[in-house]
């Protein structure tokens, strides 16, 4: 038997059991390998992979400065009292039973004032002392943050704690939560809601969701295996979780769909199966073989964490194309007509008809003025754009974090009784002491001294080497940080280029400077990869260049939409707290290019589908309009249900708490919803009625492309015979 999505299709519906029994042990093995192998592999680290100037700094500094635990600083405890000075022994006594500590290594290993040495220690008004840890464990990070947060309640002292560590504590935290409340306890039960309206029964509406929970389990159990071998960002695991319930239900929703219409039509349960199978079931292949190949273009940026996103976003893509393909129908013909069990009144039964009135009505206005829907449609899209001619690119630091946040309340504090103090000060590093590196590092030292954007600066020589260590007043991450550190880098290379030797800059404001680099300056290559493969997928897909330049116009449009109102709304902060949303100086750095690469893959799902119901048509009748309009009419209820649950799901990142999944979350939502409404019901239908028979045009020197037929051809049932 030839291997197709038909053939499978028809398999899986005769052996149901064989194939969930086979997907059970799947998602068994995986919750085996999620437990066994993923807590604790993954990293919050988003470090660069090509080798730049900040590793290349970390490098001469560890090699010249080995760190030791004695004397190392990851993460500062602030303890200040409004009532007593540290003089006091009632201040004295707090902070002794604070550090003696045997459960917490770094505390009873820590340094205090107490120790007789007392430079930088104590605060000016004499209220506040810190207290420098070198934590390195994630257990005793936790069981420090839970001991401040105990001890900081008394009234008399206030604790606080922030670094390295408690800052990563913190992000992990923030992570889980909006994974549990924005898409868990929000995302979940918004998708459910609007696949019982788009069916209008229980059942129907449930297996979509069963379908995307096992995907994304599925999903899981492969990056826990893939953990082992790569450093992954912890956030893969939100990525996964989104993309996976927008991907499972979506491509379920298109093929059930498809088999409750060939059964109104009259077909038999099985064989409406495999006229799913051979339409909507290719569709969603090849749909969904074009978002995995689209993502690939996300691993041309040097940078973990968009990696890590990819590939997160490539797994899972995988998954909900195998079950959408083998599990559905097996669950489809285990059901047979039971998926409309459990029937929703009124709703129940405008979701049989083929047709949605409302939409059918809107794409009938439309192609009788084509023309003008066109201009009504695009002039409002080019405005909300136009906000993006000013976007800034950056990073949200520990000030962007919520106020109840201990990373956040110990920044405050720092910020308030220390501002010269940071635990991650900028260096540079040059690999000599010669007296002339010490004069030109000495020449750098006078010139941070002068900048008010720094704090305490000094030199230290050893192994061979010499560093200028100096620390950045307030967020390490903000505009003003990045800026003067960008200054220092192009000062320092100005000051040893024709000294022989190299001067490396680096700290955390360095690594994110290289951070942004490494996300920004491939981009032109990762929209070139992803627009130049739309192109050659749908050109090949339905063997016209029109549509693969229709639909790549479009798509931009969609695009440069949600990216002018990213900027309007958390650039520029208009309706920000209407909306719940912080506004922040710059746009996350990996927001962009990752909506540009996951916008663009979704987005072909809505493509395939309605244009392979549009050349279907078109195969019967050989009239462009009529085509359009029964296309259109008889997805858009479909269309829109599935983007408006890509939107609940992603509407659950955007209620969270870190500022870059509400950028992301935000940015997706706006996007789909106006590529599913606008863009597919308006735009697509004008500019097809506009162009006619030219829709269909292929160059005569592109007939040797192969005919994939993404629309599928049903076999005509045969005539009874008497």
């Amino acid at each position: 038997m030839k291997l197709s999505t038909t053939s499978l299709a028809a398999a899986s519906a005769r052996h149901p059991w064989r194939v969930v029994a086979t997907w059970i042990a799947v998602v068994v093995l995986a919750m085996l390998a999620v437990v066994t192998l993923l807590g604790g592999s993954l990293t919050t680290e988003g470090q660069p992979t090509n080798n730049p100037e900040s590793e290349r700094a970390e490098d001469l500094k560890l090699a010249a400065f080995p760190p030791n635990p004695s004397t190392s600083v990851s993460d500062i405890v602030v303890i200040r009292s409004a009532e007593y000075t540290v003089d006091s022994q009632e201040f004295k006594a707090f902070v002794q039973r604070f550090v003696e500590d045997d459960q917490i290594t770094a505390l009873a290993n820590a340094r205090t004032y107490l120790d007789g040495a007392q430079s930088g220690l104590i605060s000016e008004d004499r209220h506040a002392t810190i207290v420098p840890l070198a934590l390195f464990d994630d257990d005793e990070t936790e069981a420090l943050v839970e001991k401040v947060e105990a001890v900081g309640g008394e009234s008399t002292f206030a604790v606080s704690v922030t670094g390295d560590e408690t800052l990563d504590h913190d992000f992990n935290l923030l992570s889980e939560e909006d994974l549990q409340e924005g898409e868990l306890q929000f995302g979940l039960p918004a998708a459910l809601i609007i696949l019982l309206l788009v069916f209008g029964a229980v059942v129907a509406g449930l297996i979509p969701l069963l379908l995307a929970i096992v995907s994304i389990l599925a999903a899981l159990g492969l990056v826990a295996i893939l953990s082992q071998a790569f450093d992954l960002s912890i956030f893969v695991v939100n990525m996964l979780t989104g993309m996976g319930l927008a991907l499972g239900i979506d491509y379920a929703l298109f093929v059930i769909s498809r088999y409750r219409e060939e059964r109104t039509g009259g077909r038999e349960p099985y064989d409406a199966i495999g006229a799913a199978g051979a339409t909507a079931s290719r569709a969603v292949l090849f749909s969904g073989s074009a978002f995995v190949v689209a993502m690939f273009g996300m691993l041309l940026v040097p940078s973990s964490i968009m990696r890590s996103l990819a590939a997160g976003a490539i797994l899972v893509g995988i998954t909900s194309v195998v079950a959408a393909l083998t599990l559905l129908p097996a669950l489809l013909g285990s059901l047979k007509d039971g998926v409309d069990r459990l029937r929703i009144p009124i709703v129940g039964r405008r979701a049989r008809s083929a047709e949605s009135p409302f939409w059918g009505g809107v794409v009938r206005r439309v192609l009788r003025r084509p023309a003008l829907s066109l201009v009504l449609a695009v002039v409002p899209l080019l405005l909300l754009a136009l906000p993006v001619l000013r976007i800034e690119i950056g990073t949200s630091g520990v000030s962007t974090l919520p106020d109840d946040l201990m990373a956040k309340k110990g920044f405050v504090a720092i910020q308030r009784d220390f501002p010269d103090q940071s635990v991650d000060p900028v260096q540079v590093v040059v690999g000599d002491q010669s007296p002339q590196t010490l004069d030109r590092l000495e020449e750098l030292r006078r010139l941070i001294a002068a900048d008010p954007r720094f704090g305490r600066a000094g030199i230290r020589q050893g192994n061979g080497a010499a560093m200028l260590e100096a620390t950045l007043r307030g967020d390490e991450l903000s505009d003003e940080s990045i800026a003067a550190v960008r200054e220092l880098r192009e000062e320092a290379a100005t000051r040893f280029e024709a000294s022989g030797q190299e001067a490396f800059v680096g700290g955390t404001t360095s690594e994110n400077i290289d951070y942004f680099d490494a996300v920004t300056d491939p981009a032109p290559y990762v929209f070139a990869f992803v627009l130049g493969l739309t192109f050659v997928l749908l050109t090949i897909a339905f063997r016209s260049v029109a549509v693969a330049g229709t639909a790549i116009l479009l798509n931009l449009l969609s695009v440069g939409a949600a990216y002018g109102l990213l900027v309007l709304v958390f650039q520029e902060g208009v309706g920000a707290g209407l909306l719940g949303f912080q506004q922040v100086d710059a746009i996350e750095a990996w927001v962009p290019l990752f909506l540009f690469s996951v916008l663009f893959g979704l987005s072909m799902d809505y493509q395939v589908f309605l244009l392979s119901r549009i050349r279907e048509r078109y195969d019967e009748t050989r009239d462009t309009r009529d085509a359009v309009a029964w296309g259109v009419g008889s997805t858009a209820r479909i269309i829109t249900g599935a983007a408006l649950i890509i939107v609940a799901v992603f509407a659950g990142f955007a209620r969270g708490d870190l500022v870059m999944f509400q950028q992301m979350g935000f940015g997706v939502a706006v996007a789909l919803l106006l590529d599913a409404t606008v863009i597919r019901s308006v735009l697509l239908p004008s500019l097809m009625a506009l162009l006619g028979e030219r829709n269909w045009y292929l160059p005569t020197w592109l007939d040797w492309l192969p005919h994939l037929e993404v629309e599928g051809h049903v076999a005509e049932e045969p005539e009874p015979t008497t």
